[in-house]
């Protein structure tokens, strides 16, 4: 860790993530904790929220996150998660809109989509950014200072087919990132986005990452190798600590060059 950048801007910093149990949500709980920052963590995996704090209590001197069981979809429970960790902090700092899927339901053609599947997609990935983010963004215009950061996707830039929704959603996150960004700079807070392509999490792994797909992928990126969570996770501790002060409205790739338009 110590070859990384340290981000004294962080130390002790309230840093909300959903979606924290796994993947690069779980890379991001342990590099803010490892920044000292006071870290709670949202996730309907309980399985998955307690080997993290496992892994993160065999890490000694730095602060232990707290883990909320939440289903983000469910929008007042959601809600409950986000007043208790105003309580109890006073503030959010920095809000990380992480938690996605695009399970099985969701890899479909556009003709297969049904209403139903249609809201259960942006539900689960859109959905819940926007109503989070208006949960804490009071307190942070009130302290006038913070930094949003909300999860996208290269799926709609590639485009990806066989996932319409899902794309759908990662595109309006970029939409919503600009539109907010205008709405609440006047307050100090600043709102960005980082659009990962395929990040070697274990769930890509279990799921995705076939033989045949990894061909796919190394055929498009320029760096020819996994990618991996926590490479998403320091450019996200960068977009959350001062040294980007100056940064919003805007979205950042992280896919070792698969897309290569502006």
């Amino acid at each position: 860790m110590e070859k990384y950048a340290t981000y004294p801007s962080l130390r002790g910093k309230t840093v909300l993530i959903t979606g924290g149990a796994e993947g690069i949500g779980a890379a991001s709980v342990e590099l803010f904790c490892r920044q000292g920052s006071n870290v709670v963590f949202l996730d309907y995996s309980e399985a998955s929220a307690k080997k993290l704090l496992e892994k993160m209590k065999a890490i000694p001197d730095v602060p232990q996150p707290t883990y909320m069981h939440c289903d983000v979809t469910d929008l007042a429970r959601l809600k409950e998660c986000a007043e208790k960790t105003l309580a109890y902090h006073g503030t959010v700092d920095v809000l990380l809109n992480n938690a996605g899927a695009a399970g099985a339901k969701s890899r479909v053609p556009s003709t297969g989509v049904t209403p139903e599947s249609f809201d259960a997609d942006v539900n689960v990935n859109l959905r819940h950014q926007f109503f989070l983010t208006q949960a804490v963004v009071p307190a942070m215009q009130l302290k006038r200072a913070g930094s949003i950061i909300n999860m996208g996707s290269i799926t709609w830039r590639i485009p990806a087919a066989g996932l319409p929704v899902y794309t759908l959603c990662k595109a309006a996150v970029m939409g919503m990132t600009k539109t907010h960004s205008k709405e609440f700079g006047p307050y100090g807070v600043r709102v960005n986005s980082v659009m990962p392509g395929a990040i070697a999490t274990q769930r890509q792994i279990d799921e995705v990452l076939t033989d045949e797909y990894r061909a796919e992928v190394m055929a498009a990126q320029s760096i020819k190798r996994d990618l991996m969570p926590e490479e998403v996770a320091r450019l996200i501790l960068f977009l959350a600590a001062d040294d980007s002060s100056a940064i919003t409205g805007s979205s950042y790739v992280v896919d070792g060059g698969w897309v290569s338009d502006p």
